[in-house]
């Protein structure tokens, strides 16, 4: 099943037929999730209009976290496998996690100085997140860090297996910890916590920053692809 997915052709074809279908998810979610979060949502009763940092820092933060989840998985691939679509499935997707991650530390700083009132604690959860920020750097690192980029593959595909340890530290940090960060309330044992004024727009930004992130991964991946097809055509050219 891996082989059939993964075969170039058939992705490029699958990948452009998703494509539009995520954008226009992607960009009637963010008009419709700003619209419900940034105006019609009321604000909190404690932190006042603070809390529409929500609407941008969960979903980025989610996301920081299970792209990095499947750049794992891409590296797992890569490493049985050897194919080579799953090294450019991990490429692709390691510097949007890496601003996701960055995205999370920024936003998550905004909230936290009305809050907590400082940009920044050695918290489980920042200090966790701030760990999975330098394991997206360096996986960018060590993969760009060779002429031939098959030689960094399989270094930077072990790197990023071993940097998966830390997710569940960043999930459950909150629980294993006594953490400024408050804990889970969507994903959590006694229910959905936030009231529905306020989940409608959040899930839908989940929504669109999830079909986000698939339009940028793919075309990322077909323009690698495009790329590598054309250096080959070149290389068969000189050699002819």
């Amino acid at each position: 099943m891996f082989d059939f997915f993964a075969n170039p052709t058939r992705f490029v074809k699958l990948a452009r037929a998703i494509l539009p279908w995520a954008k226009a998810v992607a960009f009637i979610g963010f008009g419709l999730g700003l619209y419900w979060g940034l105006i019609t949502s009321p604000a909190d009763y404690q932190q006042g209009d603070t809390v529409r940092i929500m609407y941008i820092h969960v979903p980025v933060a989610w996301l920081a976290s299970s792209s990095y989840f499947l750049l794992a998985l891409s590296g797992l691939f890569y490493l049985v496998w050897k194919h080579p679509l799953a090294d450019i499935g991990a490429r692709a997707i390691a510097p949007i996690g890496a601003v996701f991650a960055g995205l999370t530390l920024f936003t998550g700083a905004l909230w936290g100085k009305p809050t907590w009132g400082t940009y920044w604690v050695w918290d489980a959860r920042l200090t966790s997140m701030l760990v999975l920020f330098f394991f997206f750097i360096g996986y960018m690192a060590l993969a760009n860090g060779f002429s031939d980029r098959r030689r960094g593959a399989r270094p930077a595909a072990i790197l990023a297996l071993v940097g998966a340890l830390n997710l569940p530290i960043v999930k459950f940090s909150v629980d294993w910890w006594n953490t400024l960060h408050q804990p889970a309330s969507i994903l959590r044992s006694g229910g959905v916590s936030i009231d529905a004024s306020m989940l409608w727009p959040l899930m839908t930004m989940f929504i669109a920053f999830q079909a986000f992130f698939i339009v940028i991964v793919l075309m990322r991946m077909l323009a690698m692809l495009a790329e590598m097809k054309q250096m080959a055509q070149h290389r068969k050219g000189a050699t002819s």
